[in-house]
């Protein structure tokens, strides 16, 4: 299976094949950008399973360069999966995703079922 572009909630989205390669790097997001645009996606939505180990690990900054790439490119990004243990570890991840799903740019939301709820709230 490969990457492939959908309509979630009327939004064009560009959806991350849930199994790959891991990604993560400012690399791996022009590589998403340029799929997206192909895809005339809006919105990039990454499977948690996809991302790098170090990916939600603050410190090492992966986070904060793969989606400031994306973003600057115009695209909205939404990361689906549990990440609970995660942000229970993390009290700066958890103040991350919050900070993310207050704002219209960077989600994490647990399953396609908020996804679409966010999105046609958001209409």
């Amino acid at each position: 299976m490969s990457d492939a572009a959908r309509t979630i909630a009327g939004a064009r989205a560009l959806v991350v094949d849930a199994h790959g390669a891991p990604i993560g790097s400012e690399a791996d997001a022009l590589e998403l950008i340029s799929a997206a645009y192909d895809a005339e996606a809006e919105l990039v939505f990454i499977p948690i399973g996809r991302l790098r180990t170090d990916f939600l690990d603050l410190r090492t900054r992966v986070a904060g360069l793969f989606v400031q790439k994306l973003v600057n490119y115009g695209h909205r990004i939404v990361f689906v999966g549990d990440i609970l243990h995660d942000v229970a570890a993390s009290t700066s991840l958890g103040d991350f995703v919050r900070e993310c799903n207050r704002g219209t740019s960077i989600w994490f939301v647990p399953d396609l079922t908020v996804l679409e709820a966010r999105l046609t709230a958001a209409v």
